[in-house]
């Protein structure tokens, strides 16, 4: 994102993502077909335009990969798709890249309706470009992947189909998310020790993408959470989010997977251990798990079961030093609390570092008690 960077001038966690998802790829790649610049809305706005790249060989039709950029809804680009670099097109892959409306052009829900065109669009040219309209995937990161997961989610919503091709459906069949949020009024309860943004703030992205500080307008902000619109028709999901995320907090990838499995929706959760946001996603077992996630679905018409798993990265020594901590039996907590085993602790008055506490409070209501240590994952590792 380049939120900061933008006002001041200087790279920051915000520059990160668009650092990283910087496409290398280009319409002379070979085996790829581009056409680019293609408005999805007619006489529209300059971003409401997308890249499509099909394989040059072969007649389709083609399973369709929707990418999204992030940006905090404030920046980034449809030219910066990492997608064309795991060789989905190789694979037989069409990838969409799709620009959107952002924050300071239109407010929320532009973006999600923008994105929703782009499908309705791409379906209704189908036949031209020899996509498979019934195979339709959703990629995104931090920005991106808030506004795929509200893709996966919000299939009924018709609130967000709006403008042409409205006789096209705008569901995707497969979403993948990277760290995307979830649920805006939790972000700042959940943050990263080493987070420097405050997310409740007048002047947060998120705030800037419905027009207000969001615990102000609490409504406003609860019809952008992709969480909000779970139901049990919601497509399979694949969740990566890194541990050490200072920007967008793991836990709202915890808060999606928790509602997905709840009502039945093949999910996985992968956590990187040590990864930031955007950084230490690198090697090749990701880039695996992401295209063999689209493979099933796609392809196969599988998805896996509700499932949690997780590698540790490759990132530098001070990522790995922040990431998430090991966990602890409620009898060491008490003893390092000076508490009794009956009792509880505030996040207040938790002497520790405010992501152990976080970690630690797995029904999440502000406490630690004997009730968040009755499970197998809250054994000691000292």
């Amino acid at each position: 994102m380049l939120i900061r960077a933008i006002q001041h001038g200087q790279k920051t966690v915000w520059s990160v993502l668009v650092l990283i998802c910087a496409a290398t790829s280009s319409a002379e790649t070979a085996g790829v077909r581009a056409f680019r610049d293609l408005a999805y809305v007619s006489n529209g706005a300059v971003r409401q335009k997308l890249d499509l790249f099909v394989p040059e060989t072969g007649e389709g039709p083609w399973p369709v990969i929707v990418w999204v950029h992030g940006g905090a809804w404030l920046a980034g680009s449809k030219e910066d798709c990492p997608a064309l670099r795991q060789g989905l097109i190789q694979r037989g892959y069409a990838i969409a890249s799709i620009g959107y409306r952002l924050s300071s052009d239109a407010l929320f829900p532009a973006q999600i309706q923008d994105c929703k065109a782009a499908v309705r669009w791409l379906r209704a040219h189908a036949n031209t470009y020899h996509l498979d309209p019934a195979r339709f995937g959703a990629w995104g990161s931090s920005a991106g992947g808030h506004l795929v997961a509200l893709m996966g989610t919000s299939g009924a919503v018709k609130a967000f189909d709006v403008g042409e091709h409205l006789a096209e459906s705008s569901r995707v069949q497969a979403v993948c998310d990277y760290y995307g949020p979830t649920d805006l009024l939790q972000m700042d309860a959940h943050t990263h020790a080493a987070a420097r943004t405050a997310h409740d703030a007048e002047n947060s992205p998120e705030s800037r993408l419905i027009g207000g500080a969001i615990q102000q307008n609490q409504e406003k902000a609860v019809a952008a959470n992709p969480i909000t619109y779970v139901t049990a028709d919601t497509p399979p999901f694949l969740i990566v989010h890194g541990d050490a995320d200072p920007v967008v907090p793991h836990h709202q990838s915890e808060l999606l997977f928790a509602a997905l499995k709840k009502v039945g929706t093949a999910v996985q959760l992968h956590t990187i251990q040590g990864a930031g946001h955007g950084q230490g996603f690198g090697g090749t077992n990701i880039e695996q798990m992401v295209v063999g996630f689209f493979d099933c679905c796609l392809k196969r018409a599988t998805a896996p079961s509700a499932i949690a798993t997780q590698t540790t990265s490759r990132a530098s020594g001070a990522l790995r030093d922040a990431r998430a901590p090991a966990r602890f039996t409620w009898k060491e907590v008490c003893r390092r609390e000076g508490v009794s085993e009956e009792g509880r602790v505030s996040r207040a008055a938790f002497k520790g570092p405010p992501q152990i506490f976080n970690r630690m409070d797995t029904n999440h209501d502000g406490f630690l008690s004997q009730e968040d240590f009755n499970d197998d994952t809250n054994r000691s590792r000292e």
